[in-house]
């Protein structure tokens, strides 16, 4: 699933996170801190495409967040079937080094 403004439902988001490896980016169109990783996710995605990466929007999904307890975007948490194996949640602003460090650590 590509991560780039792909609106899911609550459902849609817990049925395919079931099974394979997913990475769940916590965004929200009024986070700036979420334009300011944004730009390289499209690259991020392909350099770790072991996942599949799949949008949330905090605002519209927030019964998933409040699920994973993410308070502060944009953040990160990995699956896999759904069982979570790692996370980088905070409301930090995240480089593109964070986030590629984050994956992998979790990949070791």
């Amino acid at each position: 699933m590509d991560a780039q403004e792909q609106q899911l439902t609550d459902q849609e988001i817990l049925d395919t996170i079931k099974t394979g490896k997913k990475m769940l980016f916590f965004t929200a169109g009024w986070c700036p801190d979420c334009s300011f990783i944004k730009p390289v996710m499209p690259e991020i995605e392909a350099e770790y495409n072991q996942y599949d990466w799949v949008t949330v929007d905090r605002d519209a999904n927030i019964k998933i967040a409040q699920k994973f307890g993410v308070m502060g975007i944009p953040s990160f948490i990995a699956l896999e079937d759904g069982e979570e194996i790692g996370r980088f949640v905070n409301g930090d602003r995240k480089t593109r080094q964070e986030v590629e460090n984050f994956v992998d650590s979790i990949e070791k």
